[in-house]
């Protein structure tokens, strides 16, 4: 007697890792596993949050009205432009829902966000990986290259996560300029607010230029909202109408909607944390250059130190401490440490300076 079988596409996914967490031999750990805020949501979202608790026992607004009309807004576009869903991740699983599907293909840089490929899968479409170059950056025009007549979508992590390094505006123009309009192009900017690179693409400064571009946004990372679930694509309506039609009925929650309409109220404050998380990351860059580590140019909340195959010994390593540090692997390949505290980054710069040897 057989037993149900899940669709082929689906039985091949790799999993998603998500950061690891929990107690490590009794000790709370140092979380630096997942790309969160390390702060504490500001006292106007709590408030506003527990202002929309009351309202829980009523289903939210299915088209997060108020949260697209404030987002059109900032952005200079119609609210038709604009859709909202769980987190910038369930936005862009509905753009591929929307325009890919068996027999065709999905193009993305590798590494590069581990969603992309599972995302993929789920469609039935076919993930097509283009290796970054030396410099742990995009390599646009190989990327180009890798567009065929199956192509759907492409998607561009900019920053990238995990490795750190944005796309500059020349650099994307250019690309834009090869890539057939009917192929939709996800520009990725989960990790915008840290950048301090004056040559990073801005997709707000993108959108309009081309018919085939969608631009992704989230409230998880600098926002600190990364438990509610809010992210959102801006593209022009004709995408947007497609990919609003696959977003689940009620998906982002009345609490999330009211929490990030809070933080938009809050911005200049948000920023001012975002402000402090960069000079944190610029501290450790140094310290950590200054030390004799190679790193890519990280214009994320995070550093990338490509391990190799001494990666399972450093996460051994970080594991080890008087206070364990949880950090974000992928085998043979390298860590990705994201930047917390100081005191937390204090910890984890002196566990790098206890190794013999540097990446």
């Amino acid at each position: 007697m057989t037993t149900p079988q899940p669709l082929p596409n689906v039985a091949a996914l790799p999993p998603y890792v998500p950061g690891a967490r929990g107690l490590v031999n009794g000790v709370t750990p140092i979380k630096s596993s997942s790309n969160e805020n390390p702060l504490p949501p500001l006292p106007s979202v709590l408030e506003a949050l527990a202002t929309a608790g009351a309202s829980i026992h009523r289903y939210p607004d299915m088209y997060a009205t108020d949260l697209v009309e404030r987002l059109a807004e900032r952005h200079g576009v119609t609210p038709a432009e604009v859709v909202v869903g769980g987190g910038s991740v369930s936005a862009l699983a509905h753009v591929l829902q929307a325009y890919a599907g068996p027999g065709n293909e999905v193009v993305f840089a590798w590494r590069s966000f581990e969603a992309y490929p599972i995302l993929t899968l789920l469609t039935g479409a076919s993930p097509v990986t283009v290796p970054l170059d030396a410099d742990a950056r995009h390599d646009l025009p190989a990327m180009a290259a890798a567009i065929t007549e199956r192509t759907k979508v492409v998607m561009v992590c900019s920053p990238n996560n995990p490795t750190g390094p944005s796309v500059h505006t020349d650099e994307f123009v250019a690309f834009m300029g090869a890539v057939p309009e009917h192929v939709v192009v996800v520009l990725d900017e989960a990790y915008l607010e840290y950048v301090t690179d004056p040559e990073t693409v801005h997709g707000q400064e993108m959108i309009g230029r081309w018919p085939n571009l969608v631009v992704l946004r989230t409230f998880s990372k600098a926002y600190g909202l990364a438990g509610l679930r809010v992210g959102y694509a801006i593209a022009p309506a004709a995408i947007i109408t497609a990919v609003r039609s696959c977003v689940t009925p009620f998906s982002v929650s009345g609490v999330a909607q009211f929490a990030a309409i809070a933080s938009l109220d809050a911005l200049p404050e948000l920023l001012e944390r975002v402000d402090g998380i960069v000079a944190e990351r610029a501290r450790v860059v140094a310290a950590l250059a200054a030390d004799g580590w190679n790193l890519p140019d990280s214009q994320g909340n995070f550093v990338w130190i490509a391990a190799g195959d001494k990666t399972a010994e450093l996460v051994a390593h970080f594991g080890a401490q008087p206070r364990p540090i949880l950090v974000r692997p992928f085998t043979n390949e390298g860590v990705r440490l994201t930047i917390g505290t100081p005191a937390e980054n204090d910890a984890a710069l002196s566990a790098l300076a206890g190794l013999t040897w540097r990446a």
